[in-house]
């Protein structure tokens, strides 16, 4: 069985590299470096200056999964996530 880990190289502060990441974590870089009109070797290079400890691929993994839990907690100001209907206890409405 093929593994879902794929490894890929990139520059990052001008020296190549490699990183091994799921497609699920690439993906999700290029998304985010796109919203940031990045490259994803300043991304990747940001995510290795500021990591404070493990290898880069588990720093990329951890950045990617902190940027996508914080905005699927995020809510519009003075909106709740989500509204109950006091009528059908179990029903919840998107905002």
């Amino acid at each position: 069985m093929k593994s879902p880990v794929v490894k890929r190289s990139i520059v990052v502060a001008g020296h190549k590299t490699s990183v091994s990441l799921e497609e699920a974590f690439w993906n999700g870089m290029k998304e985010i470096s796109g919203l940031r009109n990045m490259t994803l070797s300043e991304l990747v290079g940001e995510i290795d200056s500021n990591r404070q400890q493990g290898n880069l691929s588990s720093a990329i993994r951890l950045f990617v999964l902190d940027h996508f839990k914080s905005r699927a907690s995020a809510s519009p100001a003075g909106e709740p996530k989500a509204v109950v209907d006091s009528r059908h206890p179990a029903s919840v409405a998107a905002p």
